[in-house]
C-alpha cells in the first residue's frame, strides 16, 4: 500500500472518531417504556413486545435527524454492564430495531426474562443521558 492509501485511510478513519465520540443529546424528560407486556406478566410463545417513546421520536439507523433515536430490546443485560460511550452490541442479548420498528414478535427461551428497551442514535451510541426503559420481568411458559 503506498503512503497516499495509507494517509488517506488515516484521515477517514480520524474524521469519524469524533462523530462516534461525541453522543447526541436527549431531550429532558424523555421517556423509552414497555407498552406491552407488563411487569410481572406470563406470556407464551411467540411473545409480542410493543415498545413506547415519549419526549422524542423514532428515526431508523443511519439517519440523521435532531431529537429522534431507535429502539433496543436489553434481554437479561445488567444495565451495569452497559458502556454508554460505544455503540450497542448487536447478539442475541441485544436486540436492534435500526428500521425504526416500535414492536415485535419473537420467542424466548421458557423461563424468567429481564428486559430492558435502550434508545440509541444513528450509529446506535446511547444518548447522553441514557434513554433506558425501567427494565420489567416476564415470564415465559
Amino acid at each position: 500500500m503506498n503512503r497516499f492509501a495509507i494517509g488517506a485511510a488515516a484521515l477517514v478513519i480520524a474524521g469519524a472518531l469524533p462523530a462516534l465520540a461525541d453522543r447526541m443529546p436527549a431531550l429532558e424528560g424523555t421517556e423509552v417504556y414497555f407498552v406491552t407486556p407488563e411487569d410481572g406478566a406470563t406470556v407464551s410463545n411467540p411473545v409480542t413486545l410493543v415498545f413506547g417513546l415519549r419526549g422524542m421520536g423514532v428515526a431508523p439507523a443511519g439517519i440523521e435527524h435532531p431529537h429522534t433515536g431507535h429502539h433496543h430490546l436489553l434481554i437479561n443485560v445488567d444495565p451495569d454492564e452497559i458502556d454508554f460511550d460505544l455503540p450497542i452490541p448487536a447478539d442475541d442479548r441485544h436486540v436492534h430495531f435500526g428500521g425504526g420498528q416500535t414492536e415485535v414478535t419473537l420467542d424466548l427461551p421458557e423461563g424468567t426474562h429481564t428486559l430492558l428497551l435502550l434508545l440509541g442514535d444513528e450509529f446506535h451510541v446511547p444518548h447522553d443521558p441514557p434513554v433506558m426503559s425501567e427494565p420489567i420481568t416476564i415470564t415465559v411458559e
